[in-house]
C-alpha cells in the first residue's frame, strides 16, 4: 500500500482562480496523480496528489498560495464491481474512519489502465497494515509520515 503527499488549497470561488493556479503548476511542470475540486460556498477546496510534491509546494510558495500537506493512501482498485466497497468494508471492520476519498483513473500495474483511490484515514499506519494483509495490491511501499500543519509560504 503506497502513501503519497496530497496538497490542499482553498481558493476564492471566482472564475479563473482554479485556472490560474493550474497554469502556475503547469508552468512548473507539475503533473497530477489525482485531483478533485469541491465547492464550499465562497471558497472551493482543491485537493491533488502531484507526482512531485516538493516542486508543487515550491510553485505554490512562489505564487503565494497557501496550502496544507497531508499524507494519504493510494490504493489500486481492481476493475470489478464492488472493489472500492470492499476496501471501505475492510477499513470499517478495523474501526478506521475514512475522512474522505476520491479516485483517479490512470495507468495501473504493468501499463494497464487502472483506478487509484486516494483515501484520507484517521490512522494511516493501521490502514496500510489492514489493506496490505487483506490481499489488496501492496507492491508499492513508502515510509509513513504524519500530516503536516497548514503553512504559509513565508514560514520556512
Amino acid at each position: 500500500m503506497q502513501t503519497a503527499k496530497q496538497l490542499s488549497v482553498k481558493l476564492v470561488n471566482k472564475p479563473g482562480r482554479l485556472a490560474d493556479m493550474l497554469a502556475a503548476l503547469a508552468k512548473g511542470k507539475v503533473s497530477f496523480r489525482a485531483l478533485t475540486v469541491m465547492d464550499s460556498g465562497d471558497r472551493g477546496t482543491v485537493r491533488f496528489v502531484p507526482n512531485d510534491h516538493q516542486t508543487a509546494a515550491k510553485v505554490l510558495d512562489d505564487f503565494n498560495i497557501r496550502y496544507e500537506a497531508t499524507e494519504v493512501l493510494l490504493a489500486d482498485v481492481p476493475s470489478q464491481p464492488g472493489a472500492f466497497r470492499k476496501i471501505c468494508e475492510k477499513l470499517a471492520a478495523e474501526h478506521l474512519n475514512i475522512d474522505y476519498a476520491y479516485c483517479s483513473f490512470g495507468p495501473g500495474g504493468k501499463g494497464k489502465a487502472g483506478v487509484v483511490a486516494v483515501i484520507k484515514v484517521n490512522d494511516l499506519a493501521k490502514a496500510q497494515r489492514v489493506l496490505g494483509q487483506n490481499g489488496l495490491p501492496s507492491k508499492r511501499r513508502t515510509l509513513v509520515r504524519r500530516s503536516v500543519a497548514a503553512r504559509s509560504p513565508k514560514s520556512k
